[in-house]
């Protein structure tokens, strides 16, 4: 799904004081520094792949000792009624920032991410898209992170976020359609105990041994309509729909077995070699990014779970975070 607006406000609140008696009473060991290394940035593993000390997001997911401490929590997740993958309270000191970047790995792409603030002041400021909004504590977001966005606490106090990410259900969808056409109904605010016999969802598949053709399929049209006109666009888009037909061909007869491996490796490496060879580096998508870069991160790298070859260029020059 695709959102229409930079931010969405869904119409679901929680409890702010309860969600921050949870945070205040983790230990301190439950924070660790940011995976992107920006300073001030911190964050608790709510849920990772196997429960483990891990920012990664593929594999099987369960929750963490330190969700099992938050059971409030897990009754907002149980309310929000996602399929969870890698969740996290993240904290941004006083000072701090979130620098300015574009969410374009595969898991963005399939993905969906949720804020429900839980310690914040007045001079936290979220960016996205030109468009800027304070998020009270207790208040339900989304954004759209694949258009530029940023984060700044100004304020003498820590911002401590609970966000969550998921695949877009049923019920999700249901609520950000709501709000994106003004017509959502009064935010519910869920109290505490309201849910706790609750079981929460989490994913176990979410990324692909050999990815299919449809899948590919649904990122270069995604792409397509996201790129901006360029005189190389039409010879790209060309040779991306032979690729797109050449891997069907693969998999009408493996599938994602590993009988197919060889092949599809040598399909990715030489497409990639004529996708760069005919100026793909040089098309920009709305956003600014280059179509190259991200198709690399959205099919390439991911289309075998072992990478075929290295990236088609670095992930620094496109100022990315996660």
């Amino acid at each position: 799904m695709r959102l229409t607006q930079p931010f969405v406000k869904l119409p679901i609140r929680f409890d702010a004081d309860a969600l921050a008696a949870e945070v205040n009473a983790l230990p301190a060991s439950s924070w660790v520094p940011h995976a992107t290394g920006f300073p001030g940035n911190e964050a608790v593993r709510l849920v990772t792949p196997g429960g483990q000390p891990t920012d990664a997001f593929e594999g099987p997911m369960k929750p963490t000792a330190n969700l099992a401490r938050c059971p409030y929590i897990m009754e907002a997740m149980a309310e929000l009624g996602g399929v969870w993958g890698r969740s996290r309270l993240m904290g941004l000191g006083v000072g701090a920032e979130v620098p300015e970047h574009v969410d374009s790995h595969y898991h963005w792409r399939t993905h969906l991410r949720i804020h429900v603030p839980v310690i914040t002041n007045p001079a936290v400021e979220f960016t996205c898209g030109g468009e800027t909004v304070h998020m009270a504590a207790g208040e339900t977001w989304v954004f759209d992170s694949f258009r530029w966005h940023e984060v700044h606490n100004r304020g003498q106090e820590r911002r401590v976020h609970l966000v969550l990410d998921t695949v877009v259900t049923e019920r999700l969808w249901d609520l950000i359609d709501a709000a994106q056409n003004g017509t959502p109904a009064a935010a519910r605010l869920l109290q505490p105990g309201e849910r706790r016999a609750d079981p929460l969802m989490f994913e176990q598949h979410n990324a692909p041994k050999v990815m299919s053709p449809w899948e590919i399929r649904g990122h270069i049209a995604f792409l397509a309509g996201e790129a901006q006109p360029h005189p190389a666009l039409e010879q790209v888009m060309k040779r991306l729909d032979k690729f797109a037909d050449a891997w069907a061909s693969l998999w009408a007869q493996f599938a994602d077995s590993e009988q197919g491996r060889a092949g599809y490796i040598d399909l990715a490496r030489r497409s990639r070699r004529d996708i760069q060879a005919l100026g793909a580096d040089q098309v920009l998508l709305k956003n600014e990014l280059d179509l190259a870069f991200v198709l690399d991160q959205l099919v390439f790298i991911m289309a075998v779970a072992a990478p075929a070859t290295p990236p088609l260029r670095a992930a620094g020059g496109q100022r990315l975070a996660s």
